[in-house]
């Protein structure tokens, strides 16, 4: 696959992501629903703590895409949904460790809402990985 930015403006690379992407040459397609910070039984985990919560929810993320033979690279778009957007934001460095080794900056979305599916949880995210 290969993946060609696409930025009119530069801001969002100081976010770690891009505008949009060309995507040219794909095989397959995934479709991952929203994780979170759930173990293997699906109870959540860590809760108040928002930094434990987005890194659990990557790992459960990383999971799905190592079933799939595919990372963080493959990734072509991304959508956040959290409960606290300030609390949020401040450990958005959790999903740059994460991503920057890739070299990956999908385009994003990233949304504040009242509650997810269980009460304690404070932070989701939902991808498609292409490869």
């Amino acid at each position: 696959m290969n993946k060609t930015p696409i930025n009119p403006w530069p801001w969002s690379l100081k976010f770690g992501y891009n505008q949009a992407e060309i995507l040219e040459k794909t095989n397959r397609q995934l479709i991952c629903a929203g994780q979170t910070a759930v173990d293997a039984e699906g109870n959540p985990q860590h809760p108040k703590d928002m930094r434990q919560q987005i890194s659990l929810a990557l790992d459960n993320l990383e999971a799905i895409l190592g079933a799939a033979d595919m990372n963080l690279a493959n990734i072509t778009r991304v959508s956040i949904y959290t409960t606290d957007m300030d609390e949020a934001m401040k450990h958005f460095d959790v999903l740059g460790a994460r991503f920057g080794p890739f070299e990956a900056m999908p385009p994003m979305t990233l949304l504040g809402v009242t509650r997810l599916a269980l009460p304690e949880l404070m932070f989701e995210i939902e991808v498609t990985a292409a490869d």
